[in-house]
């Protein structure tokens, strides 16, 4: 049903990219700049990511054929890659990696920084919010639209996920203030258990199709 599948794509690809998570990520990347950055910061981070999102989601299929990686395989592979990310969630790894890296950033020399690089790509668009898991995520959900009225439900809980990580950063340091440190550690230890089993269905989707037939 459509429901079921548009549900499925929004739980699968909102604990992947974790929009709310990525409130102290974009404050720590963006420590010392006004407002006008900032908001300019968010903009481009978030219209990177998703036009990157639509690549793999309307090409992602073709270059799997082209790789000569069949869809069921690639749910499989894309399923553990899911649970390996539950798992840096649930143990509290995964957020932790983000702010290690968000803090070294936020920490470089802004000169050599600004030669170096530009937040707005990385770390925000690529990989906080396009990185592997949620790009892994796209590809599984536009192989298993049974039609266009899927595929276009999915574009648009995509470009809904995406849109979300505008709100959060334009609202990063009121989120962080009202959520604390302890919400945050128990939503995502939540969103993990959660993503653990939809990697699963995947897995034995994937399994399923590739033994069968």
């Amino acid at each position: 049903m459509l429901a079921d599948y548009l549900i499925n794509a929004f739980a699968t690809l909102f604990v992947t990219v974790d929009p709310i998570g990525l409130a102290p990520m974009f404050l720590a990347v963006t420590t010392g700049t006004s407002g006008v950055v900032r908001r300019s910061i968010a903009v481009r981070s978030v219209a990177i990511a998703a036009v990157l999102l639509m690549i793999f989601l309307f090409g992602g299929k073709t270059l799997l054929h082209v790789l000569g990686i069949s869809v069921p395989a690639f749910q499989v592979s894309g399923g553990l890659l899911l649970f390996y990310i539950a798992f840096e969630m649930i143990f509290a790894q995964r957020q932790k990696r983000k702010s290690e890296t968000a803090d070294k950033l936020a920490h470089t020399d802004d000169d050599s920084s600004d030669q170096s690089h530009d937040v707005a790509v990385f770390p925000l668009a690529i990989p906080l919010i396009a990185g592997p898991a949620s790009i892994s995520a796209v590809i599984l959900l536009a192989s298993q639209a049974s039609d266009g009225i899927e595929l276009t439900g999915l574009i648009v809980v995509t470009l809904a996920i995406v849109g979300s990580c505008f709100a959060i950063f334009l609202a990063a340091d009121r989120i962080e203030r009202l959520m604390g440190a302890t919400v945050q550690l128990v939503l995502t230890r939540l969103l993990g258990v959660l993503l653990a089993a939809l990697s699963v269905q995947f897995v034995a989707d994937g399994a399923r199709a590739f033994f069968v037939g």
